[in-house]
């Protein structure tokens, strides 16, 4: 009998051969032998299932055609307490339509089992690198391309540490240096490990790769009494991050990436009480939404806010200034950065740790101390400064003259100048009257609402780039 030569068959059925022996549990070879031995026992009934596949577990789904399946997902769930999260992520894809692959480490199959994840994902999960039954035809290079994106959730400080130095010493970080299709990254790590200079200079070397991030958000940690930036972004948030990247991006701002700021900060002055200010956060929220509309990778870093995060972007959730500067620069490098939140300028100089009591003895006093200056640090960076680096200033009086002194003293290229005073219901209303201040004149927009000063915002940021990815 002539010998079975895979290479020898059309692309289109290799491809198609591939996908069914990949949800069987069979390399390609065997699952052609199982077809042959169908066909040659002349039987209807389906092949017998390999020992430990997902058909025999019951996992397994019919076949579908090729077009049907080719927006598949590979998840790669990185060792945290937040890959429970995964599996309601997993939920949601499938919600959406697309099928998903999953990829386990050693260290995640502590927190979630492979037998869960199998069942939601209706397709084995891949834990092992040396696996004989998928390594047979080189199964790691053929996990890592037979999909259409490849997301990481968690992706912890030892995954990212992996792929930025380019590490392969397992599955999942041999399929991450193996894949030729775009990376998303979803991280999940306490808040000391987050902001540590290695991780923070690790991920700053995958985003000049051009790999994109969604969160992390800040809130509680799984340890008690921590909190911080560091928690995975919710299922929801990066399923629709997910959707973004599926969708391919385009507009007059395909390739770039953007950071926002949007919102107030509070700066705490005892456990329940904090100095903030009356901003809403949806001009910020606009602009993040516009820029992502043009097709540009967008990280939008937002204090508290009320109004949702817009679709297709990526937000991290911060409290003070002091979180918000940690977050931009995390966020670094980028072509454009938009400074729209309204940061307090002040801090408590020692923060109360238990809620401070009245003590009858007249006003209380408070120490206070600068915040530092965001526009301006980043501004003046000798090293990842933006091409476009653009202010907001929120004044109630002398307007245009005040925003032409703070271009020239903070060293952004542009500012957004607009009236904040009660009488203008631009805190927390719709519309918003803006000059846009240049080192070449002042122009006055008309009044107009959040939204279209987003939209007139991103055209003119495109055509100060040229419109063209770098």
């Amino acid at each position: 009998m002539a010998s079975l030569t895979v290479r020898q068959l059309d692309e289109k059925l290799k491809q198609q051969l591939r996908l069914r022996a990949a949800r069987n549990g069979r390399s390609v070879e065997d699952e052609v032998r199982t077809i042959l031995r169908g066909a040659a026992a002349e039987t209807a009934e389906p092949a017998p299932a390999a020992p430990g596949s997902d058909r025999e577990r019951g996992l397994g789904r019919p076949e579908q055609p090729l077009e049907q399946v080719s927006k598949r997902v590979l998840l790669v769930i990185g060792g945290g307490i937040a890959a429970y999260k995964s599996l309601d992520l997993i939920r949601r894809l499938r919600e959406r339509n697309l099928a998903v692959r999953v990829v386990m480490t050693k260290a995640a199959a502590e927190f979630v089992t492979p037998l869960s994840v199998g069942a939601l994902a209706s397709e084995r999960a891949f834990t092992e690198l040396f696996d004989p039954q998928s390594e047979f035809d080189v199964g790691h290079i053929r996990i890592a391309r037979e999909c259409a994106l490849v997301v990481v959730a968690p992706a912890t400080a030892d995954l990212i540490a992996k792929m930025a130095n380019g590490h392969a010493d397992d599955l999942a970080s041999a399929v991450l240096l193996a894949t030729d299709k775009k990376i998303l990254l979803a991280p999940a790590m306490n808040p000391h490990m987050w902001s540590n200079a290695a991780t923070r200079r690790n991920l700053a070397q995958l985003v000049a790769d051009g790999v994109a991030v969604v969160g992390p958000n800040a809130g509680e940690m799984a340890e008690r009494n921590e909190s911080g930036v560091g928690r995975m972004a919710e299922p929801l948030e990066i399923a629709a991050a997910i959707e973004t990247q599926l969708a391919g991006a385009s507009g007059a701002l395909a390739g770039r990436r953007v950071i926002v700021t949007s919102g107030p900060t509070h700066e705490p002055i005892d456990p329940v009480r904090y100095i903030a200010n009356r901003s809403s956060g949806k001009q910020g929220h606009a602009i993040a939404a516009a820029a992502a509309a043009a097709g540009a990778q967008v990280t939008l870093v937002s204090g508290p806010v009320n109004v949702p995060d817009p679709r297709g972007v990526s937000t991290i959730k911060v409290e003070s200034a002091r979180d918000m500067l940690q977050a931009v620069e995390a966020a670094l490098p980028a072509d454009v950065a938009v400074f729209a939140a309204a940061v307090a300028d002040w801090r408590v100089v020692e923060a109360g740790q238990q809620k401070i009591k009245k003590s009858g003895s007249g006003a209380l006093r408070l120490s206070l101390t600068e915040n530092p200056d965001i526009l301006a640090s980043i501004a003046h960076r000798k090293s990842k400064r933006p091409e476009l680096v653009i202010g907001f200033a929120a004044e109630t009086e002398k307007v245009v003259e005040h925003a032409k002194a703070k271009l020239a003293r903070k060293g952004c290229d542009w500012i957004l100048a607009n009236d904040v005073s009660a009488d203008s219901g631009v805190m927390g209303g719709d519309r918003n009257t803006v000059h846009l201040i240049t080192p070449s004149g002042v122009e006055s927009w008309p009044t107009q609402t959040k939204d279209e000063v987003a939209s007139a915002l991103i055209a003119r940021i495109a055509a100060a780039l040229g419109g063209e990815s770098k």
